[in-house]
């Protein structure tokens, strides 16, 4: 059996969408992040950057949360979650994996904790501020790439989509949030008519209200 070891909302919310979307036999481990949890000896012994996700799959740990959505995709081929290859949009489909992690991601991060980015307090509120302008302007670029589009690659889902939801549930604070973007709100909404997104955001607590 698969293991995930999750938190709600956390990293993990897009390998558990995939998980889902799979239909998989898998197990769900929440690990107590309040109280550090990914920093016990026996998580890092799994997973020896102490951050969620990790996943378990017949024995073997795999950590980073896209690269456990791109393990999931590729073990499960007949799903369709990654251009196989030799497709033209498998290309594609790695271009806007790595965006959204290399870039939406990790420009999330620091606007999540801009202390860790500074020493002085005052700097952080500016961090922060100054990172929401950043990625609401990634945000634009996506809501312009899915003009005229149900998903980000090719005609069908894939693991892109999935990870793309999550980022923008992170953002849903936002003073523009990704909700607030025409072609991004069509896009979302849809999503959130999926099963295994449903599935998900009922486990881990999350109201689709909003996306309806």
């Amino acid at each position: 059996m698969i293991q995930l070891y999750y938190y709600p909302l956390n990293a993990s919310m897009a390998p558990h969408f995939m998980l889902e979307e799979i239909s998989a036999d898998f197990e769900l481990i929440k690990v107590d992040r309040k109280n550090d949890g990914q920093k016990s000896n026996e998580y890092l012994a799994l997973n020896p950057t102490g951050r969620i996700p990790t996943l378990v799959d017949d024995g073997k740990a795999i950590f980073e949360s896209p690269a456990i959505c791109i393990h999931l995709a590729e073990t499960h081929p007949h799903y369709g979650l990654i251009p196989p290859l030799g497709d033209v949009n498998r290309a594609l489909f790695f271009q806007w994996m790595m965006y959204l992690t290399n870039t939406v991601q990790a420009e999330l991060m620091v606007y999540f904790y801009p202390q860790k980015h500074t020493q002085m307090v005052e700097a952080a509120i500016n961090i922060a501020s100054t990172q929401e302008t950043r990625v609401t302007e990634m945000f634009a670029l996506l809501d312009n790439e899915l003009a005229d589009r149900d998903f980000l690659v090719g005609e069908t889902i894939t693991a892109c989509d999935f990870f793309l939801f999550m980022l923008a549930v992170w953002a849903d604070e936002f003073k523009k949030p990704p909700l607030a973007f025409s072609n991004l709100s069509r896009y979302l909404k849809k999503m959130a008519k999926r099963a295994s997104v449903a599935r998900v955001c009922e486990k881990e607590g999350l109201s689709l209200a909003d996306y309806q």
